[in-house]
């Protein structure tokens, strides 16, 4: 009789332990200092299994980032107040790059420029689609009115793009009270005080 196939379940499992394993490591050391070696022998697999699903260790590290760690919204909703979510949106951003898995962000993002595997999925899976839905959020509050005209591509960058900067380059993306003064000066709409939910980058 020819040998059965595994039970999807068993082949779903061994996949989250190779992911968990994957995030752990690049928790624990740098992300370039991770090796399939050591991630098949975290998970108990062989890297067969792991060349099965994955091409390389830069698109498995990101699944593994994706599945694993604490990650913000991939857009602000519409709740009616467009200044209160966009607010809200760029703090979840900070607190994702302020939190316990910045070092495998920034290895991952230092990894994309030199890994095309991962720089394919990383457009794939999380540039590309995060760019969309909030250039279309963006465009949205422009036609309702709620957002002075102007290129909503070029404007996604310039919300978003301070956080990434001060986090890969300064040590940490800026504080709440640093969001709210460039969204103020990025959009040019004034901001009610407000009681900030606790700021983790001031904790």
């Amino acid at each position: 009789m020819p040998p059965s196939l595994p039970k999807p379940s068993s082949r779903r499992d061994r996949t989250i332990e190779i992911l968990a394993a994957a995030y752990e490591l690049s928790c624990e050391m740098t992300v370039s200092g991770v090796t399939i070696d050591a991630i098949a022998a975290r998970a108990k697999v062989g890297k067969p299994t792991i060349y099965r699903r994955w091409p390389s260790k830069g698109p498995l590290v990101l699944d593994a980032f994706l599945a694993n760690a604490p990650l913000p919204p991939t857009s602000f909703p519409d709740t009616g107040d467009f200044a209160d979510d966009l607010r809200r949106w760029l703090y979840g951003i900070a607190d994702a790059l302020n939190g316990p898995a910045r070092p495998v962000v920034t290895g991952l993002v230092g990894a994309v420029q030199t890994d095309p595997d991962l720089a394919r999925a990383w457009d794939e899976k999380l540039f590309q689609p995060v760019r969309a839905a909030n250039v279309a959020r963006l465009r949205a509050a422009q036609d309702a009115g709620q957002l002075r005209s102007g290129d909503p591509e070029l404007l996604a960058d310039l919300l978003a793009g301070p956080l990434w900067f001060r986090a890969l380059l300064h040590g940490g993306a800026p504080d709440r009270g640093q969001i709210d003064e460039m969204i103020e000066l990025v959009t040019g709409i004034p901001l009610p005080t407000v009681e900030r939910p606790d700021d983790p980058s001031t904790a």
